[in-house]
């Protein structure tokens, strides 16, 4: 794990860099899948009645790719969210998370990969009103079990990355959305994780602090951070590498 001087994208103070460094690649060698889905599909049967939520999908997605997944709402996008981040298995299909098949995990297993590899930001920000900032963001490390003195100094780096080192003893009332989704940020950051996935993380903001969260996201995935973002924003959407719609159940690649 690096942690290197650069300047936040956002408010130009020094931050430091906390994502995984590996060596670069060979110009011809080829992307590391970090999820591989092979005909997933997730039905329910609400009041028995069957609602396919995802319909055979198959989808790769690289280490340090930044992927965003549009579509109407009832499409599929929040369950297919939910696959990735290990909440949920598929009725049928794999999901592998590099060699970990989240449809036959055991419930012990996807509890570590969610605590250690995942980390998750919604549109609500889901801070504890009564916890700083400082606070909120130690919530994550928790289950990682790390020395008291690990633990603040990690919070301290993810706060300094997202540019709110100075409002660490804040209270999220005192702070603006935007800065309340920069802590939110934080948290899903101080485990260091390998991959972040996103549910509308600019859908309570405006265009100003929109554009403050994408430059972080932005700079996040330019130090290797592999982003997975459900947005209806098409500016949001313009931001990634790859551009997915998720409809009636069906993945299509709609990257221009």
């Amino acid at each position: 794990m690096s942690t290197t001087p650069s300047t936040h994208p956002t408010t130009g103070e020094n931050v430091m860099t906390m994502i995984d460094t590996q060596p670069a690649a060979a110009p011809d060698a080829a992307p590391r899948a970090l999820y591989r889905l092979e005909g997933v599909t997730r039905t329910y049967t609400p009041k028995g009645r069957v609602v396919k939520a995802l319909a055979g999908v198959d989808l790769t997605i690289d280490a340090g790719d930044f992927v965003t997944i549009q579509g109407p709402t009832g499409g599929g996008k929040s369950t297919l969210l939910q696959l990735l981040g290990a909440l949920d298995r598929p009725t049928t299909g794999s999901v592998h998370l590099g060699e970990i098949d989240i449809a036959t995990a055991s419930s012990r297993e996807l509890s570590r990969i969610r605590a250690h590899e995942i980390g998750f930001v919604f549109q609500g920000f889901n801070l504890i009103p009564t916890l700083t900032a400082h606070e909120n963001v130690d919530m994550a490390l928790e289950p990682l079990a790390l020395p008291k003195e690990e633990r603040a100094a990690r919070v301290t780096e993810a706060l300094t990355h997202v540019g709110l080192a100075e409002r660490a003893d804040h209270r999220p009332g005192e702070l603006s959305g935007g800065q309340q989704q920069r802590v939110a940020i934080a948290r899903a950051i101080v485990k260091r994780p390998r991959v972040l996935l996103a549910d509308e993380p600019t859908g309570n903001l405006d265009e100003r602090m929109r554009d403050e969260i994408l430059s972080v996201l932005q700079s996040l995935n330019d130090e290797g951070l592999t982003l997975i973002v459900v947005t209806h924003d098409s500016a949001v959407a313009r931001r990634a590498h790859r551009r997915l719609r998720l409809d009636k159940g069906a993945v299509r690649d709609i990257t221009r």
